[in-house]
């Protein structure tokens, strides 16, 4: 979903970022808070103070959004889920969560906590506008807390829609299945709401853009095709999580493992594994002993007229948790670690010692048997 993120702090045991396309938002909102609205509601103000009011507002809104995802992320640590992290993109914000919901109830309270903070914010903002415009507070403090009050509102409004991903649909999805006792096909249902409601979202902003509201246009399309693109690839990763789900990860465990020397050269890793095999991870083995890995990237590192020179030991690293992964977990943990790190192969240790390699081609070979053999 994500594209470069920065991370920016860490708060209750989440780390927080944001995507960059959260900067071009930030810099549009700010925008057009200094230029358009706050002009159009308060006139005869200093330009310096439109601008301030828009960084204020901005800045308001990340808080709020933060807040948003704060809520679910804390009430989903409550029924056990792991989340990775709060990121907030061109698009809002999301808690990237690891787990899919035991049940019923905690995808109901999860989803729920989002907007109830929201609309506490909403309430606060907007009493406090309306105590601050009475005590004599300036114009412009009370204008932007208005603002506040009025965007979370907004912002609950259209979360509520009944449409996965969206909070409403998380909440939809929760009481279908426990009506029915089927999350696959709850899922399938909001998630098919999600999509009619991008679609909408996307006719409508082809719509505004021929009236001559370009601006608007673009931005309805584009949050049409994003709402369409989470809605198809939450149902599928659903799939893939059942798919996997109990399958013990010995089951795909290669024991015959292509290892290499720590003595041998660069080029001889290059020309004998690398080209041979096409694999750009080796563990490292010496007399049986894991002692590493060797990566195509840190071979990279060495000038070519110096592989005949070096040798493997110079540049491979100890194994981390990022490619390896014990042979008592599940074959999903797998799915989600080579995920996370864009890995295509993982070493299989237990207590340390190499048991094996699993590949990213042989999990999906099962799901495809699965897609195909059981209903959708």
């Amino acid at each position: 979903m994500f594209g470069r993120q920065i991370h920016l702090f860490r708060l209750f045991g989440f780390s927080v970022g944001i995507d960059l396309s959260w900067l071009i938002i930030a810099v549009l909102i700010t925008w057009s808070l200094a230029k358009g609205l706050f002009p159009y509601f308060l006139k005869g103000l200093p330009a310096s103070t439109y601008w301030a009011m828009g960084v204020a507002g901005a800045l308001g809104l990340f808080v709020s959004i933060v807040v948003h995802e704060f809520a679910h992320s804390l009430v989903a640590r409550g029924y056990g889920l792991r989340i990775r992290g709060i990121t907030l993109f061109i698009f809002g914000g999301v808690a990237q969560m690891e787990d899919e919901p035991p049940d019923p109830m905690a995808e109901f309270m999860t989803a729920a906590a989002g907007p109830i903070a929201s609309v506490l914010i909403a309430g606060f903002c907007l009493v406090a506008a309306l105590f601050g415009a009475v005590a004599g507070l300036p114009k412009p403090v009370t204008a932007v807390l208005a603002y506040l009050g009025f965007i979370n509102g907004l912002l609950v409004v259209f979360n509520l829609v009944p449409a996965f991903p969206l909070d409403g649909g998380r909440m939809l999805r929760a009481v279908l299945w426990h009506m029915r006792g089927n999350l696959r096909w709850a899922t399938r249902i909001t998630t098919a709401l999600g999509s009619a409601f991008g679609f909408l979202l996307i006719a409508l902003g082809v719509y505004s853009f021929v009236t001559g509201d370009a601006w608007s246009g673009i931005w309805w399309f584009l949050m049409g095709l994003f709402l369409r693109g989470a809605a198809q690839s939450s149902y599928q990763q659903l799939l893939v999580r059942r798919a996997l789900e109990g399958e013990p990860l010995a089951r795909f465990v290669q024991p015959d493992v292509r290892t290499v020397p720590p003595s041998i050269t660069l080029e001889d890793l290059v020309n004998d594994y690398v080209y041979r095999y096409h694999f750009k991870m080796f563990p490292v083995v010496d007399q049986d002993r894991l002692v590493g890995c060797v990566t195509t990237r840190a071979v990279r590192e060495v000038p070519q007229d110096l592989w005949a020179q070096r040798t493997v030991a110079d540049v491979a690293e100890p194994c981390s948790e990022e490619n390896t992964i014990d042979l008592g977990a599940d074959a999903i943990d797998a799915l989600g670690k080579m995920h996370r790190n864009g890995a295509s192969r993982l070493i299989v240790v237990d207590q340390g010692r190499l048991q094996g390699i699993i590949s990213l081609k042989d999990l999906l070979r099962l799901i495809s048997l699965k897609l195909e053999l059981e209903d959708a």
